[in-house]
Parts: structure tokens; C-alpha cells; sequence
């Protein structure tokens, strides 16, 4: 029997990069998947919509429903969980991966963006994860997993970008709090970042393409959360993962094939938050 069979598994931003590679692991693993995300046309520079991923999920031999929601509204998530429980009946998982990012400091960050990063990471999995707790209650638990990194307040990760930075670090911090405040319900909360950085459409239209060389693909990401995800003994929660490490953890050695140019491969780029 495959991993997650006769599970749900919400993944947001899933139209692209990390988030369609979740997805696309948890339909190999059996899950059934709710794709959502803010993109359901073709965007002109950002490959992927909700539907083009949904039509990659169906491939496998698994259910999948496509929404278009904005984690800002939280009236939009109210109705993607609603969706959720008249499609599926259950949600057992609900993967916090939608997320804004300008690398910019307090007197070069507009408030207008500042507001957009507080919004779409910490606010986000707030509402998220206030929506998600009466189908993950009724399942019996489940996950919770927020792409945030684990807290490090050295200066170098404040002063450079601090908006940015307490956006991330607000989603772990929250997630901290619903470990033990879930902890009751059987719900895992547990939050995934990756050692090093990933090649994704995202970083490249925020950093260049000159770091993509020495970037991993989003596949050691799809297999750390696969792995939280066919952890079944709340053994993991309140833990803040590193993809590289956790995977270490479960006897994966080969991280070879992780690299998006193997010609790179030997001089990989740490995330930030992620000290060498």
C-alpha cells in the first residue's frame, strides 16, 4: 500500500517550484490533493497554474482539486476549506508553502510590501491553519507543515532584511505555539526549510539566474515533507527541519541528485537563516 493512500493533503502556492513538487510527491505516495494557489491563468514569465498541476496529479492515478485562492482573504480560504469537506469529506495534511520575499531593509521596503509579507507567510498560516483544525480534528490529526526556517537571530539575517526576515520567522513562531496547542488533537505542526537554496522561478526573479548553478531542485523538499508526512507518531512535532538533515535522519545519503547543474554540485549556495 502506497504512503498516504486515503489521505488529503492541501498544499498552497502548489502551482510552481516547491509547492507543485510536494504535491506531485504526496499523488506518488497515493494522497489525494487539493492544488491551491493564486495562479489559474498562464502567467507570462512564471510557468504553471493550479491546472496544469492538477492535470499532473490526475497522471498518477489520483484525485485532485484545483482552487484558486489568495491566503490573504481569509473568506477565500473559509470557502477553499468548505470546498475541501464537500469534495473530500477530510483533510489530513494542510502544507503552508505560499510565500512572498523582497530582500530589502526596513528604509528600502515600501509599506505596501512589508504589509504583503506579513500577509501572504505569517498571516497566512494563521488563517490557514485556523481554517484546517476542524477537518484535521474530525480525521483524527494530521500535519501541519510551514515552510519557514528555524529561528537564528543573528544579526546578519536581521539588519540586511529584517521584514522579510520576521515575516519567516513569524510563521515558525506560530507553528511553535500550535504544536503545543494541538498537541491534544494528534496534530503534528512542524516546519521545513532547506539547507540550501533552491532553483525555483521565484528565487530566479528575485535573486538572478547566476545562483541557479549552485542550487538544489525542489525535489529534496518534496521528499523531507513526504517523509514528515508518513510520520504517524507525532514524533516530530514542534521541530523545526532543515531538508538535508531531516533526511540524513531517515538514512538518505545520496544528495547527488538533488543538484539542478551537476556542474555546480560541489559549491552549493546555503538558504538564508542557514549558517554554514
Amino acid at each position: 500500500m502506497k504512503r498516504l493512500h486515503d489521505q488529503t493533503v492541501l498544499v498552497t502556492g502548489a502551482s510552481r517550484g516547491i509547492g507543485r513538487a510536494i504535491a506531485l510527491a504526496a499523488a506518488r505516495a497515493g494522497a489525494t490533493l487539493v492544488i491551491a494557489a493564486k495562479t489559474a491563468e498562464p502567467h507570462p514569465k512564471l510557468p504553471g497554474t493550479i491546472h496544469t498541476v492538477a492535470e499532473e496529479v490526475r497522471a498518477l492515478g489520483v484525485r485532485a482539486l484545483p482552487l484558486q485562492v489568495d491566503v490573504r482573504d481569509e473568506s477565500q480560504i473559509a470557502a477553499m476549506l468548505a470546498a475541501v469537506e464537500k469534495e473530500f469529506g477530510r483533510l489530513d495534511a494542510l502544507i503552508n508553502n505560499a510565500g512572498a520575499i523582497q530582500l530589502t531593509d526596513v528604509a528600502n521596503t515600501p509599506v505596501k510590501r512589508y504589509d504583503l509579507m506579513q500577509q501572504v507567510n505569517a498571516r497566512a498560516v494563521f488563517v490557514c491553519a485556523k481554517a484546517a483544525l476542524p477537518l484535521l480534528r474530525r480525521a483524527g490529526g494530521g500535519h501541519l507543515i510551514s515552510l519557514s526556517p528555524p529561528l537564528n537571530l543573528q544579526a546578519k539575517w536581521l539588519a540586511p532584511h529584517a521584514p522579510y526576515t520576521l515575516s519567516k520567522y513569524g510563521m515558525t513562531l506560530l507553528s511553535l505555539g500550535m504544536a503545543g496547542e494541538f498537541a491534544p488533537d494528534k496534530i503534528s505542526v512542524t516546519t521545513l526549510w532547506p539547507r540550501t537554496i533552491i532553483a525555483t522561478a521565484a528565487i530566479e526573479f528575485a535573486v538572478g539566474a547566476r545562483l541557479l548553478p549552485h542550487c538544489r531542485t525542489p525535489d529534496i523538499m518534496a521528499d523531507a515533507a513526504l517523509e514528515i508526512l508518513a510520520t504517524t507518531d507525532q514524533s516530530l512535532t514542534g521541530q523545526s527541519l532543515l531538508d538535508e538533515d531531516f533526511l540524513r535522519t531517515r538514512g538518505w545519503t545520496d544528495f547527488h541528485r538533488y543538484a539542478h547543474d551537476p556542474a555546480g554540485a560541489d559549491r552549493l549556495f546555503p538558504d538564508l537563516f542557514v549558517d554554514h
